[in-house]
């Protein structure tokens, strides 16, 4: 396992392996990697001859600097971690290696970037289209990797690969979760221990969610996963809402024929979480 923190060394180990004709796959992370992450390497060592992942903290995704100050960095845990995975290269780069001058696109999402964490995350979505099109610019890999944890970031990649015509193949993987349900995150390292165990509720919830849903209207069923989240004096709700997992669009009656989803943003205590859950 190489690691790497330039461009262009990262360019010419691709090159060798591409013209062996190796299939290159592409995990990126923010480090302060869990077994969500090690999940993603995993498959792609299934379906890959080469893994690449990245490890950077994007200060373009953030728009809360004191979130960005405060987000975990664990680069040597991390390579320990990623030495019992299919991982060849970690490319680990700095900032003024991805953004050698500032990166002022800007992409335009419709109702998929205005909503849920685009509404209160604003330029969130912004940063991490920047950030990807250019590390799959760098990696160039032919598949790459995603959690479903992120599963609006996950929509937001798929249309600016399709945007940009970008020839890389998005593999979504499922949500991995602790043994009392939380999804693992990496901010899950911030919470203190009781506000720990109390994030428990907010995957706990939304299992529950699921079977009453044939007992409440759309509204109901809202109104009761916020209430019962809320009353958790360390938990407080930024959103909940039910959306169809194409356009990302609130529904309203159980009888709409798409696929829904129950997507949640809580705050515990300073740290920000977020879960979702097929209906």
């Amino acid at each position: 396992m190489n690691l790497i923190c330039t461009i262009a060394e990262l360019e010419q180990a691709i090159d060798i392996q591409k013209q062996a004709g190796r299939i290159v796959g592409f995990v990126p992370t923010m480090g302060a990697l869990h077994q969500g992450h090690l999940m993603l390497v995993n498959n792609a060592g299934e379906e890959c001859d080469v893994v690449v992942v990245s490890i950077f903290v994007n200060p373009t995704q953030f728009n809360n600097n004191e979130d960005l100050q405060r987000y975990p960095r664990t680069l040597e845990s991390d390579m320990r971690l990623l030495k019992s995975t299919p991982c060849s290269i970690v490319f680990a780069p700095s900032a003024e290696e991805v953004y050698p001058e500032e990166d002022t696109r800007v992409f335009q999402f419709g109702n998929i970037g205005s909503v849920m964490e685009g509404k209160y995350r604003p330029g969130h979505f912004n940063g991490v289209a920047q950030v990807v099109s250019k590390l799959f610019d760098m990696v160039k890999p032919h598949k790459a990797y995603f959690g479903l944890k992120d599963f609006q970031q996950l929509a937001i990649i798929n249309s600016m690969v399709d945007q940009l015509k970008i020839p890389v193949e998005i593999i979504p993987c499922p949500i991995v979760r602790e043994s009392d349900g939380l999804a693992m995150s990496s901010r899950n390292a911030l919470l203190e221990p009781i506000e720990r165990d109390n994030a428990a509720l907010i995957s706990k919830t939304l299992f529950e969610a699921q079977k009453k849903k044939k007992m409440y209207s759309v509204n109901e069923l809202k109104k009761w996963v916020v209430g019962t989240i809320d009353t958790n004096s360390f938990l407080k709700t930024e959103y909940f809402d039910i959306v169809d997992d194409r356009e990302l669009k609130s529904i309203t009656s159980w009888e709409q024929k798409v696929n829904k989803v129950a997507c949640i943003a809580v705050h515990c205590g300073k740290v920000r979480l977020i879960d979702n859950i097929i209906l």
